[in-house]
């Protein structure tokens, strides 16, 4: 008993101390979170959108390809990801599921030509619980005739998301290499979604005790995708993080971390949601647009000016975007 009281003793004063620091910590990302951001930290007018499938999958008419045309132009998206997926067990996706995808990029030629239209690719890796296997060459070559097939659609772009891909994926980068060479050759470009960076750089060891799913990318493995890519659209969502500070500073620290790693290299969009979800990942009440780009606008401020001409935002999604979302976008990011 003596013991136990002893251990108590020397316990306590501990724990109020470690109180005490979580809390003045919290306090001070408040207070930091209070302060507004440089108001010149706004769009350089190159921003991403992830779009519906029915773009390339339904018949639309010509008045709503312009509608839609005209809100991307309207907000300064310079590149939308139309998804054309998911990619089947074999990487391919069947025609039928892009009929209308050839009409939909002529229109988008037609009433908006600047803005950049590419085929969004996307599927969950067996690792995660999917159906795909990328360390199979033969699905690989499947996922790069599938490119093949979009470019000829008229899609000016590829973008993939495939998820989970774990830090060292030789196969991811076998396939991101295949694809560039395809996409060069063609003027069009690669891109490709990717988790946020890992919450505690050098911890992955430590943290995969605790979950051994865990493979959120490493800076090196960032750097590495950087070099084989186009663009970089960084997942910056699903955080858990349960209070609008604490997201806004997540998303400031990514944001400053990925532009660190990879500004000079490639386009980065740092993604935010207007969803609404209902995991225990995801408080809506914390992510959502404002506070993600109010995060932006302030990881922004704290680099070189020079290192973030190509630093945009991409919306997940335009499915789930308001109209008062895309007001709330034009007014904190477009400062309209």
């Amino acid at each position: 008993m003596t013991l136990l009281f002893r251990l108590a003793r020397m316990l306590v004063p501990l724990a109020t101390a470690a109180a005490f620091v979580v809390v003045f910590v919290l306090f001070a990302i408040w207070l930091w979170w209070r302060a507004e951001p440089d108001d010149d930290q706004r769009s350089r007018g190159v921003n991403a959108l992830w779009a519906a499938h029915t773009w390339a999958g339904d018949p639309h008419s010509d008045a709503e390809y312009r509608a839609f045309a005209d809100l991307l132009r309207d907000h300064e998206i310079s590149d939308v990801f139309v998804h054309a997926g998911p990619l089947e067990r074999d990487g391919r996706v069947p025609g039928g599921r892009v009929a209308h995808a050839q009409a939909f990029t002529e229109a988008m030629r037609r009433h908006a030509p600047e803005i950049r239209v590419q085929a969004y690719l996307g599927q969950i890796e067996e690792r995660g619980g999917g159906p795909l296997d990328l360390d199979d060459p033969a699905v690989r070559d499947g996922i790069v005739w599938t490119a093949g097939e979009m470019l000829a659609l008229g899609f000016e772009g590829i973008h993939y998301d495939i998820e989970p891909i774990y830090p060292g994926d030789e196969s991811f980068i076998e396939l991101l290499d295949r694809t560039r060479a395809l996409t060069g050759a063609r003027g069009a470009v690669l891109s490709v979604a990717l988790e946020q960076l890992e919450f505690v750089p050098s911890a992955r060891r430590a943290i995969r005790l605790l979950l051994p799913g865990y493979h959120d990318p490493t800076e090196d493995f960032l750097r590495d995708v950087a070099r084989h890519v186009d663009q970089v659209a960084i997942m910056t969502y699903d955080s858990g993080l349960p209070a609008a500070s604490l997201f806004g500073a997540h998303m400031a620290w990514q944001t400053e971390r990925v532009i660190d790693a990879v500004g000079d290299d490639v386009t980065v969009f740092m993604g935010v949601p207007t969803y609404d979800g209902g995991s225990r990942r995801f408080n809506a009440r914390a992510e959502n647009i404002r506070t993600g780009v109010r995060g932006v606008r302030k990881g922004l401020g704290r680099l070189d000016d020079g290192r973030t001409r190509n630093v945009g935002i991409a919306i997940f999604a335009e499915w789930t975007t308001t109209p008062d979302e895309w007001e709330g976008f034009a007014r904190d990011w477009l400062a309209r």
